[in-house]
């Protein structure tokens, strides 16, 4: 194994000791990078002075650990442009037919050319934060605990290399400069709310949400590069000259994929569908242990946040309850589409979040579902409220609405799996337009149709058992 990584070694120690000869990177890497931490210094100096005038020393001990983590995610962005280019960049120089031409294998290129995009990248995003921290010691700025050091580091490190495994995806596949730094906003951005969902979770103190974070990037940086190796191919890297947007192209592929060779419906959904269904027998076991994990969690959360309820709100409850229920049976039918068009655009944000995830985000929709069920049943529960009679409400529409978010919520696991399988004789493009074929199938033949049944059934059925139960 050692023997076959040698040649990519060869191609990163090359790329690296060329970028670091070039004063047009090393400036701006350097330069760029020993300013703004001496900016995030005097910043956390003025923060530190203001709060402590008005006692709320706590926001500046937590805006020291936020101004650690901007420093060293502000060089990477900075510095991306160095993987933007590693391929696009060279083929535009006429530099990349040598390359092309050795006898490696493309894996071993290809992971030369993610090595050497890595290296410059960490390394000033490492110099920023030192210098940061340096500068909080000279200012006699007391220093976070290590633990919370250490995720800033470790967070800093992961999204580094998440970031670079996307560019240097989109360098294989662009065919410009220009299309690759226009296309890396569907990295940067994406990364910048991730930041600030970070730093949310560092100023509400939850340092194991943090590792959480660290263990998805990390799953999510091993998709992007298993996807660059699988569709790495330096045949069509000299091929394609120019990308033209091919409407037509892209819906005969979809609907050939959608539709198969089935001559009707039945046979639709015999064959075709049921062809796509055996794929998701792996990933509906691993929807079903999210969803079991879920509200586990949600379970759990009650001891954290707990909600005590008075004895007299569990007295007026039933009443309370008959008296909404029985008010808004009247206008029960308007509520059906509401409904419906609230549960289909959970799975719809789903597959959003998945295609940017390789599925791996895509189960936090259902997984955020479940652990709010989980915690209000326990929560209840422990008010007095037997767990039978809030299932009873829950379960009526539940039990197609679980079973269809499952389906939902595989397909999408299916699609990046898919992604981030080697398929010969396929483009890109291809395989994304038939995975997402598949999550159509999925949803048109039987999750849509669970979800209008499950949303009568909620308005129809649901509130009369919670009158049967509660009156």
């Amino acid at each position: 194994m050692i023997s076959a990584l040698y040649p990519s070694w060869i191609v990163a120690r090359r790329e690296v000791r060329d970028q670091f000869r070039d004063w047009r990177i090393i400036f701006p890497i350097v330069g760029l990078t020993l300013v703004f931490p001496f900016i995030m210094n005097w910043t956390a100096r003025q923060m530190l002075d203001f709060t402590a005038d008005y006692g709320a020393t706590i926001i500046a001990d937590r805006m020291v650990p936020f101004l650690l983590m901007i420093v060293g995610f502000f060089p990477i962005s900075v510095s991306l442009v160095i993987a933007l280019e590693s391929f696009v960049g060279e083929k535009e120089r006429s530099s990349i037919e040598p390359l092309l031409n050795t006898p490696m294998q493309d894996w071993q290129l290809y992971l030369g050319k993610l090595v050497s995009s890595t290296i410059p990248l960490l390394f000033s995003s490492y110099l920023g934060m030192t210098v940061y921290l340096v500068g909080l010691v000279m200012n006699k700025v007391v220093l976070p605990e290590f633990e919370i050091l250490a995720q800033v580091f470790v967070l800093t490190t992961v999204q580094a290399l998440m970031m670079v495994a996307g560019a240097v995806v989109v360098s294989t596949q662009a065919t410009s400069v220009r299309a690759a730094n226009l296309l890396s906003s569907f990295i940067v951005i994406p990364s910048a709310f991730l930041i600030q969902w970070e730093s949310l979770t560092m100023f509400w103190g939850d340092k194991s949400t943090l590792w959480w974070v660290v263990a998805t990037v990390v799953v999510v940086t091993i998709l992007l590069v298993r996807v660059g190796v699988a569709h790495f191919q330096r045949e069509e890297l000299l091929g394609n000259e120019i990308d033209v947007l091919k409407v037509r192209w892209m819906w005969r592929v979809f609907t050939r994929a959608f539709r198969g060779n089935a001559r009707s419906v039945g046979e639709w959904y015999r064959r075709i569908l049921g062809a796509t269904l055996k794929r998701l027998t792996l990933p509906i076991a691993m929807t079903l242990l999210v969803l079991v994990l879920g509200t586990m969690i949600g379970s759990s959360m009650v001891d954290r946040f707990p909600l005590l309820i008075s004895e007299e709100q569990i007295e007026n409850l039933d009443e309370n309850l008959t008296q909404l229920l029985s008010v808004n049976m009247v206008f029960s039918a308007g509520a059906i589409p509401l409904i419906f068009w609230q549960n289909f655009r959970v799975l719809l944000l789903a597959l959003i979040v998945g295609i940017f995830s390789f599925g791996v985000l895509g189960v936090l929709p259902v997984m955020a579902t479940m652990a709010v069920g989980g915690y209000l049943v326990t929560l209840l529960s422990l008010n007095g409220i037997p767990a039978l009679n809030v299932l009873m409400i829950l379960l009526p529409h539940g039990v197609i609405e679980i079973p269809a978010a499952v389906l939902a919520t595989a397909a999408v696991l299916q699609m990046g799996a898919v992604l981030a399988t080697p398929t010969p004789g396929k483009t890109f493009g291809e395989v994304w337009l038939e995975a997402l074929a598949d999550w159509a199938k999925v949803m048109v033949g039987i999750v849509i149709p669970m979800l209008v049944v499950a949303a009568l059934i909620e308005v129809l059925v649901t509130p009369r058992i919670a009158l049967m139960v509660f009156g």
